[in-house]
């Protein structure tokens, strides 16, 4: 298979993990016969400085060309100024609107030598294997905001389409894992999570009668994910309440660095990265954890390029090298590290 991948490493420690990742890519390639193409574009903090703009348009041009994308990271201190008006999250959201990027797909495992490491008891982290996926191009990101004196306003609105999509989505995936489907809202108080609600039962119901379908309010589901996170498989959400609980969840895994994501729409390119941000109190340290970005590029080769056995052998090797011990520092508790270059080196080996 021939294909193009673009590269944007954006701000932080993107560019090292995003650098990992690539090699890994490549390794695959080799091993499984592929041609992959890879070119490199700016977005975010460095689209900033080099041009003005968090998301040029001889980015989005490349991203539209390619088959899929792979990004790093954006922001840091130097953009950080909630009142300006540029600032580098401008470039992903608008990138995801342009792409119609609608689902946000976040796996959780726990790697069973690193349950201690979650800030809960190890006990209750057997056994998960959960997948959020977030509504991502609607919601009150992207609604009207206006300030009319002293009073701020975000609107937050959602159709029966925008619902519909990311819905049955959610329930093809739950068909094809255990079967169970969770819809997260604030239904007792919001007329949009009325709508959410309304929306996903019709559509499960209808399409999808074979799963068994739930309703939580956000905030008992806030409380759930830590309390209870083995009894959950598939769980569907809105764009901020997905924004909050994706994060909550990945310290289940005992480290953001771990955690990979997609996120897709209806035909056209993917974008993959990791669920971390751009880190850049180590930036150039060789401390950064290249797992999540190095498992985002598998979930690229299933999903944007159909290549489930060469995920699968990514996947296979991030085990092994955690089953060898092998930890960089955010995951190495009180134990010996190694850094973002030997953990690298230790994937390739076994790829």
């Amino acid at each position: 298979m021939h294909s193009t991948i673009t590269l944007l490493p954006g701000d932080g420690i993107g560019p090292e993990v995003v650098g990992c990742a690539t090699e890994v890519l490549a390794a695959i390639a080799q091993r499984f016969g592929h041609s992959f193409d890879f070119h490199e574009a700016l977005i975010g903090g460095a689209a900033i400085d080099a041009t003005g703009d968090p998301l040029p348009d001889a980015t989005l041009r490349a991203c539209r060309e390619s088959d899929a994308i792979l990004l790093g990271a954006v922001g840091g201190p130097k953009w950080s100024d909630p009142n300006a008006s540029v600032r580098p999250e401008q470039g992903l959201l608008k990138l995801r609107r342009e792409l119609g990027l609608y689902a946000n797909l976040r796996p959780v495992t726990v790697h069973p030598q690193l349950a201690e490491l979650a800030p809960v008891k190890s006990d209750r982290l057997v056994g998960v294997d959960l997948l959020v996926v977030r509504e991502l191009t609607g919601g009150i990101y992207f609604g009207e905001k206006r300030r009319e004196g002293d009073v701020a306003v975000d609107v937050c609105s959602y159709s029966v389409a925008e619902v519909e999509r990311v819905v049955r989505l959610a329930a093809r995936l739950a068909g094809a894992r255990k079967g169970r489907l969770t819809q997260v809202d604030k239904a007792n108080v919001l007329e949009t999570s009325r709508l959410w609600r309304q929306v996903t039962t019709r559509v499960v119901e209808t399409e999808f009668p074979e799963l068994q379908l739930e309703h939580q309010l956000v905030d008992s589901m806030a409380m759930h994910l830590i309390a209870k996170p083995a009894a959950y498989d598939v769980i569907v959400t809105e764009n901020l309440f997905g924004d909050i609980l994706t994060d909550e969840a990945g310290l289940l895994a005992g480290s953001l660095g771990l955690l990979p994501s997609a996120s897709l729409g209806d035909g056209g390119p993917g974008v993959y990265e990791p669920i971390h941000g751009s880190a850049p109190d180590i930036a150039g340290q060789d401390k950064a954890n290249p797992i999540g970005t190095i498992l985002s590029a598998a979930m690229l080769l299933r999903w944007s390029l159909k290549l489930d056995a060469e995920a699968r052998a990514i996947e296979a090797a991030v085990t092994a090298v955690l089953d060898a011990g092998l930890r960089t520092p955010d995951i190495a508790g009180d134990g010996p590290s190694v850094g973002t270059r030997a953990m690298t080196t230790a994937v390739l080996a076994e790829i």
